[in-house]
């Protein structure tokens, strides 16, 4: 039989994403506390932290403790609970956040006056909803001997079972648009590099050299518009699993993940319209409609090859969820109205987060 014009396309969507995947077959381990020396550079932990009072002193308790780090600083980004003195009692020297600059967003903003303060020659930027564990920073800056920049990713604390099904829906959508970000002796082309700005390490003058945060501003996704920025420059970065070394409670409840990571998963002011449109049709080829297609009996064997593609890489994920449960598992249920929510974000991206709202024009005079 004749192949259609959608199996043509849906085929050479396929060869995208496997082409992408096949670099897993080279992955570099996780990290391990204690697996590197002791580092001889100093080492600060900057924290941008906006009403966080409720999550700040979990972030805190191992990064004050661990002997390799020098300093923690938590920018209190003009926060109106009491953020600061949960700060301070956890052991952190708090900056007082200046007000927002016209062209900023806001935690760029947060990052840049904390990097301003550091005097390591190593920063680690780390959310304030994360729970980092003791040699975390060691072993990121160990990785700075080969690389300028590396990223991690945690292990998803996600307490309820809406975000049980949400969230890995959604964060299966990364490798299939870029491919592991931690293979070994691969570089991102610029326009497809990505970071978590969850955790992020990097060489204090590499940064400043680059211009600091200063260059990707007026970015809400101020990490994935960085990774881009500086491997354009030709500075090097790498992806790492960090789920034994980092846990993240991102949102509460399901309507904060479909609202608060569906607003920004498709990095839409980082990306160019074709690049998002390229990402969109791949996703709903390759990911979402598969296993509709087969259950209403009009898919190919092709839609078969791809569930089950689907199948393992929810399988691979499932070492980055605690606790998982039944919601987990039928998480690729959730992909058709995930896919709409990250389609509704592209045609109409949110400029507004954290009770501020930012003007999308910006975006374009900053460094994406």
């Amino acid at each position: 039989m004749r192949p259609t014009p959608f199996t043509l396309i849906q085929g050479a969507a396929t060869a995208a994403v496997l082409t992408r995947l096949a670099r897993g077959r080279t992955r570099r381990e996780p990290l391990k506390a204690g697996r590197s020396p002791a580092p001889r550079d100093t080492i600060s932990v900057v924290i941008p932290a906006r009403d966080e009072e409720h999550r700040i002193a979990s972030c805190l308790v191992a990064l004050t403790r661990d002997p390799d780090i020098a300093e923690v600083l938590v920018v209190d980004d003009c926060s109106t609970d009491a953020t600061a003195d949960v700060a301070r009692d956890g052991g952190a020297r708090v900056i007082a956040g200046e007000p927002l600059p016209d062209g900023w967003c806001g935690k760029a903003w947060a990052l840049q006056q904390g990097l301003d303060e550091a005097t390591g020659d190593v920063v680690v930027f780390i959310d304030a909803d994360a729970a980092p564990r003791t040699g975390l920073a060691r072993e990121l800056t160990a990785l700075l001997e080969e690389v300028d920049l590396v990223t991690a990713g945690p292990r998803f604390h996600c307490a309820k079972a809406g975000e049980r099904l949400l969230h890995p829906s959604m964060a299966v959508t990364i490798p299939y648009r870029t491919g592991p970000g931690d293979a070994v002796g691969w570089q991102p082309q610029a326009s497809r590099a990505i970071a978590n700005g969850q955790c992020l390490a990097i060489r204090r003058d590499t940064i400043e050299r680059a211009g600091g945060w200063t260059r990707v501003k007026a970015n809400m996704t101020e990490d994935v518009a960085l990774a881009r920025a500086l491997r354009a420059d030709g500075l090097t970065m790498t992806f790492v699993d960090a789920c034994d070394l980092l846990e993240v409670k991102m949102y509460e409840s399901a309507r904060e993940t479909w609202n608060g990571w569906g607003r920004s998963l498709m990095a839409p002011d980082s990306s160019t319209p074709l690049r998002q449109i390229e990402d969109l049709a791949v996703l709903w080829l390759t990911l979402a409609l598969p296993l509709p297609r087969l259950l209403t009996r009009t898919g190919t064997p092709l839609d078969g090859v791809l569930l089950a593609i689907r199948c393992a890489m929810h399988a691979a994920l499932a070492r980055s969820y605690a606790p998982r449960g039944a919601a987990f598992w039928l998480s690729p249920l959730a992909d058709v109205p995930v896919m709409a929510r990250l389609t509704w974000s592209v045609l109409r991206p949110s400029r507004s987060w954290r009770g501020r709202t930012y003007s999308r024009e910006n975006a374009h005079r900053s460094g994406t």
